[in-house]
């Protein structure tokens, strides 16, 4: 009788579906190795988004598929990540230390963006990647008080800010550099600068996603942040009820005419449930979010209830997926990080940070 091939693997390891990646992982080319040594079968699996959550039951599906294959007696499945840096505007070039930029926009205030924004990047660590989260909303900051953070940051060369680390998170806002009840009185050209110097004097380490926390609308810092940042994609936030969708629409359209990837879409508020009775209501409409993402062709990557607890959570400095990890809202947010990496993991890699730059001088 022949011995298993290696082309029967590769069949079998196709009937898996990643949900995250929408394909089978031999055509997204994450299956790095086979190796058949007679009845013995070992799968290596190198994804390019963080999936920690989703590991073991990812490598227990395929580990079914290959072990049913006729002749095989043991099948040893290892799932790993690796997270590459992808494509950015072109002329814009990538920031030393961050591998990958996501901004996190909504067309409209008041759709919970921002603590989207954190929860987001809590999910992207929590799922196993370093994650770094710049608060580019410099009239509005808020990142300071959800994360539960009053210190200053430290510049040990006199030039650059040490991001502040809470909940594992590299984190920098102008909000960390001045009073909290200090509002902000400056022109626009002063606010991009801001952005700017945040954005590039500080010392990210090593970090695979920057999540950047925009403020809303698409004005001055939403075109800086398009002509000058190296941004991978972004997600846009929108509430169901239709003047959130208008403005959200406008944030999409602000992003494809600039040439920034759309990575998807949040609905947020979808569903109000009772605290009390546990009764569903659709308090700001339905089914928003979902289509917006049909009439663009872009993904939706989840919806958010309306809940107490998110907001509680949020102001007391403590959000949701560090707060209460295990809970039905921490799983949805976790499953929005994965879906957001996966799908940025399909675009193009970007290899320019590891070619030296090549400098011709006359002797």
């Amino acid at each position: 009788m022949a011995g298993v091939t290696q082309l029967q693997v590769e069949t079998a390891l196709k009937e898996v579906i990643d949900p995250f990646l929408e394909t089978d992982l031999v055509t997204a080319k994450a299956v790095k190795n086979i190796a058949v040594d007679g009845d013995k079968v070992n799968v290596e699996v190198v994804l390019g988004y963080p999936a920690k959550g989703n590991r073991e039951t990812l490598a227990a599906k395929l580990k079914e598929k290959v072990a049913a294959i006729a002749g095989v007696k043991s099948v040893n499945v290892d799932v790993s990540s690796q997270i590459a840096s992808h494509g950015v505007q072109k002329g814009v070039k990538p920031i030393p230390g961050i591998k990958n930029i996501i901004a996190v926009a909504s067309g409209k205030g008041g759709v919970g963006k921002s603590t989207v924004a954190v929860n987001l990047a809590l999910a992207l660590s929590a799922e196993g990647a370093t994650v770094g989260i710049l608060d580019a909303d410099i009239y509005g900051p808020s990142q300071p008080r959800m994360l539960g953070v009053k210190m200053k940051p430290e510049s040990k060369d006199g030039k650059s800010l040490e991001p502040i680390v809470s909940y594992h998170l590299q984190s920098m806002s102008i909000g960390y550099l001045i009073d909290e009840e200090t509002p902000m009185i400056w022109r626009g050209p002063m606010v991009t600068q801001a952005l700017e110097q945040l954005l590039r004097d500080s010392n990210w380490r090593d970090v695979d996603y920057l999540i950047v926390d925009l403020p809303p609308g698409t004005g001055d810092i939403q075109l800086t942040l398009a002509q000058k940042v190296p941004v991978t994609g972004a997600v846009i936030v929108t509430t169901p009820q239709d003047i959130a969708l208008l403005d959200a629409r406008k944030g999409f359209k602000m992003f494809e005419k600039v040439e920034i990837p759309v990575l998807g879409v949040v609905e947020n508020m979808s569903t109000h449930i009772c605290s009390k009775c546990g009764h569903e209501e659709h308090i700001f409409g339905a089914g928003g979010g979902q289509k917006m993402s049909e009439d663009y062709d872009v993904d939706f990557l989840g919806a958010l209830p309306l809940d107490i607890r998110i907001r509680e959570e949020t102001d007391s400095g403590k959000p949701t997926v560090v707060a209460d990890p295990d809970c039905r809202i921490s799983q949805i947010y976790r499953d929005i990080a994965r879906r957001v990496a996966a799908k940025l993991s399909l675009q193009k890699k970007d290899f320019s940070l590891k070619f030296p730059s090549i400098v011709i001088q006359n002797s």
